[in-house]
């Protein structure tokens, strides 16, 4: 076979380094656009900022910017810096290394200290505990046995560890017994708060039953929480009863003074993790219309260094880098416009099609996919993907992403189709309103919401109470 050339045309799509740029704009959070900008700030000298002032710290923290749900008062860290180690009090050597740190140095009250500096300050669990320690009255010895074990503790306050594993990591040198370190124990569950140092959550709530009034039912409260705490959880009344020869109403009444307590009594010793959500779009009701319009302090202001460009459009061919910086730096002002005008025009046809939702809730909620937004704006539907995800909106009903305005959908006797959104919605209202006495199964639930006209199976109805969070129909029910 001979070699020969060849002539063929052909299409093939090519991502320019510009449109490489819009897309990932498009994919990014608000948040993750400024350190996106601040980078091409720092990095392009062409590119600026129209407010001069701007602060970067600060940006996020506006009016429209929320923290979200959830501090994590489980996640580990404390909320004050680890505290300076106080001088030996006289204990062995080999014991002192293993007992601790002490309250932190005292803060100056002449320190022009602000709030962030304050916070962190805050009071920590163990020092919380160690002023409590330097004030009762024990030997040197007890007080760094108790000590010791604050440093075992969890984040929770729970000691996690057996006591014969922590005796192993003691200096042998230190003699000290299996029964010095559980007088210690009960010393430090004298502390407040009360709960602290529980090897369980039975043990936790059976230190707060003992710390109250005792009373008949105070002694049954106990007795549940220490032996049959798992009964309880179950809501298996009728064996409680039976074991222990109790009535309804003094049931009843123990189980309200158990519910009263607190599992996780240091949880407020937490360091708190608060995340802060920037809405892109606002959505208000103008003349009778539900509208969406762009977050102002959302948005970057953004544009080119005059100074910068009157020298590159004086000297023409002098700076070929300079000319790539402007050319970028018309690229980044533009595909951010692109942006946000990309996510308003999604906004509003979210919008359109769920007036329903912003006049009465999540019941309202109509079926939505991807697909139909992007064939009504005819843009690919991987566009209204990036668009959506990480994404907020700031309605009279919350902070809510864009994705949650989309789900599947269940069909309805007329033929119609009802949003698993509006499901959830049904099916929380149902269980908010039903006998305690008498709570509503998953097959109950399925049958009441086909009376409505909405064919759900029972399964659905699980897998729908699972997500709010509802436990099933043994664990609601009341004596």
């Amino acid at each position: 076979m001979k070699p020969s050339l060849q002539l063929r045309i052909s299409q093939q799509l090519a991502l320019t380094p510009q449109l490489q740029q819009s897309i990932k704009l498009l994919q990014l959070s608000t948040l993750e656009l400024n350190t996106e900008i601040e980078k091409m700030l720092s990095e392009n000298p062409l590119l600026e900022r129209e407010d001069n002032d701007y602060n970067a710290e600060s940006w996020g923290h506006t009016a429209d910017a929320v923290p979200t749900s959830a501090p994590e008062a489980h996640n580990g860290e404390e909320a004050a810096p680890a505290a300076d180690e106080r001088p030996d009090s006289g204990f062995e050597d080999g014991l002192s290394e293993w007992g601790g740190g002490g309250s932190g140095a005292p803060r100056d009250d002449d320190d022009d200290a602000d709030f962030q500096e304050f916070r962190a300050a805050e009071t920590s669990l163990r020092d919380h505990l160690e002023s409590q320690i330097a004030l009762i009255l024990l030997s040197d010895r007890d007080r760094e046995l108790v000590r010791f074990l604050v440093e075992a503790l969890d984040e929770n306050g729970y000691l996690t560890q057996p006591l014969e594993e922590l005796l192993a990591l003691l200096p042998e040198e230190a003699e000290v017994e299996l029964e010095e370190l559980q007088i210690a124990l009960n010393h430090l569950q004298q502390l407040d708060p009360t709960g602290v140092g529980a090897r369980s959550p039975s043990e936790c709530l059976v230190l707060q039953l003992r710390a109250g009034p005792q009373d008949s039912i105070q002694e049954l409260a106990i007795a549940i929480a220490s032996k049959y705490l798992e009964l309880l959880a179950a809501r298996d009344f009728a064996r409680l009863k039976r074991v222990l020869g109790c009535s309804d109403n003094m049931l009843r009444e123990a189980h309200q003074r158990i519910c009263a307590l607190d599992p996780h009594p240091c949880s407020r010793f937490a360091a708190l993790d608060v995340r802060y959500i920037v809405p892109d779009v606002i959505v208000r009701k103008v003349r009778g219309q539900w509208t969406a319009m762009l977050n102002p302090d959302a948005m970057p202001k953004l544009r080119i260094n005059q100074l910068y460009a009157g020298i590159l459009q004086q000297q023409r061919g002098a700076g070929a880098s300079l000319a790539g910086q402007l050319q970028e730096a018309r690229w980044m002002i533009k595909n951010v416009q692109q942006r946000f005008d990309t996510i308003l025009r999604v906004s509003q046809t979210i919008v359109d099609r769920q007036r329903q939702f912003f006049d009465y809730g999540d019941v309202a909620m109509r079926p939505l996919t991807l697909r139909e937004i992007a064939e009504q704006l005819e843009l690919h539907e991987s566009t209204i993907s990036r668009v959506t995800t990480q994404k907020y909106m700031a309605t009279p009903r919350g902070i809510l992403e864009l994705k949650y305005f989309f789900g599947s959908h269940v069909a309805t006797e007329s033929g119609g189709a009802c949003s698993a959104t509006a499901i959830r919605a049904l099916i929380r209202q149902l269980v908010g309103a039903e006998d305690r006495k008498k709570p509503l199964s998953d097959a109950r639930i399925a049958e009441l919401l086909g009376q409505q006209g909405i064919v759900v199976a029972r399964r659905t109805i699980a897998k729908y109470r699972e997500a709010l969070n509802i436990p099933p129909v043994s664990q609601r029910k009341m004596i």
